[in-house]
C-alpha cells in the first residue's frame, strides 16, 4: 500500500530522530525499554522492529545482544537506522511484512498503529506480526491514548487556541487526531479497545502497560529525568502503577503485549 504523502512529508522533516532522545519524551523511551526488557525472550533472539524509525529502540536492543531487523516506510529513517552498528534496516509496511512465517522471536510495533486510522488496517498489522512470530513469541504494540491530546495541549499551553482545542476534543470522540499544521491523521485508542484488536488478529490474553502515567504531565518531569537517582525513583513509581486499570488512560502511551500461543 502506498504511503500517504502527508505522512512522508512530515517525517522527512526529521522530527522523529530526537523525539524520544530529548525532553520528556525520554520518559516514554525509558518506560518502553523497562517493560520490554522484562518481557522479551532472552538474547540472542531475533527481533523485528516494525516502524522502528531511526533506530532509537533498535540501538539498545542490539547493545543488549539481540539480532534486530528494522522496517520502516520512511526512507530517511531507514537510512539513519542502517548506520547503527548491528542493525539491519530496510523499507517495509506493517500491513505486509517481508518476513517468513514464524521466523522471529518478537515483533515490535512501536509506532505503526498510530497512523492506521482504519481498524481493519490495525488488525491486519497485528495479524502480520502474529504470522511472523514463532509460537510462544512476543508481539508488542504501542498506542496513543484517547485523552492524550487534551492532556498535551494543556501541558503545552496551546489549549486556549480554538483549533487546537477542537482537534483535541474531536480525537476524544472518534479517535482521529487532526493536529493543526501537522497534515495527517493519527489514531488515538481507547485503552479498552486494544485487546479486542489483538484478539481479532489471533493474539489472545493481551496485557496492557501504561507507559508514562501522570508523570509526563508534571511541570518538573525533565528535572526528574535529568537526575539519575530521581529518574530511577520515577521509573520505579510508574512500574508500580503500570497495570492499574483506572490509570491506563492517563498515560500518553500504552504498550500492549501478547504471545502467539498456537502452532504455525
Amino acid at each position: 500500500m502506498a504511503l500517504a504523502r502527508e505522512l512522508l512529508t512530515y517525517y522527512e522533516q526529521d522530527r522523529e530522530h530526537s523525539r524520544l532522545r530529548e525532553g520528556r519524551g525520554r520518559l516514554e523511551f525509558w518506560r518502553t525499554q523497562d517493560v520490554l526488557r522484562r518481557m522479551l525472550p532472552a538474547a540472542p533472539a531475533r527481533v523485528l522492529d516494525v516502524g522502528g524509525g531511526t533506530g532509537v529502540h533498535a540501538e539498545w536492543l542490539v547493545a543488549d545482544g539481540y539480532e534486530v531487523e528494522l522496517l520502516d516506510p520512511i526512507p530517511l529513517h531507514v537510512e539513519r537506522a542502517a548506520k547503527l552498528a548491528g542493525v539491519t534496516a530496510r523499507l517495509g509496511d506493517a500491513r505486509h511484512l517481508p518476513a517468513p512465517d514464524a521466523s522471529v522471536d518478537a515483533v515490535l510495533l512501536l509506532g505503526p498503529l498510530y497512523h492506521l486510522a482504519e481498524r481493519v488496517d490495525r488488525v491486519r498489522a497485528l495479524a502480520e506480526a502474529r504470522r511472523a512470530v514463532r509460537p510462544g513469541g512476543l508481539v508488542a504494540a504501542a498506542t496513543i491514548n484517547r485523552c492524550a491530546a487534551v492532556h498535551d495541549t494543556i501541558y503545552l499551553g496551546v489549549y486556549p487556541q480554538e483549533r487546537q482545542r477542537q482537534a483535541a476534543h474531536a480525537a476524544m470522540r472518534d479517535g482521529i487526531m487532526l493536529s493543526p499544521g501537522q497534515g495527517f491523521p493519527a489514531y488515538l485508542h481507547d485503552p479498552d479497545e486494544v485487546p479486542g484488536e489483538f484478539a481479532d488478529a489471533g493474539l489472545c490474553g493481551a496485557e496492557r502497560y501504561g507507559l508514562e502515567g501522570a508523570f509526563w504531565l508534571y511541570g518538573d518531569v525533565n528535572d526528574w529525568l535529568d537526575d539519575p537517582e530521581r529518574r530511577r525513583l520515577l521509573l520505579d513509581a510508574q512500574r508500580s502503577l503500570e497495570c492499574v486499570p483506572s490509570l491506563l488512560g492517563v498515560s500518553g502511551h500504552m504498550l500492549t503485549i501478547a504471545r502467539r500461543l498456537d502452532a504455525p
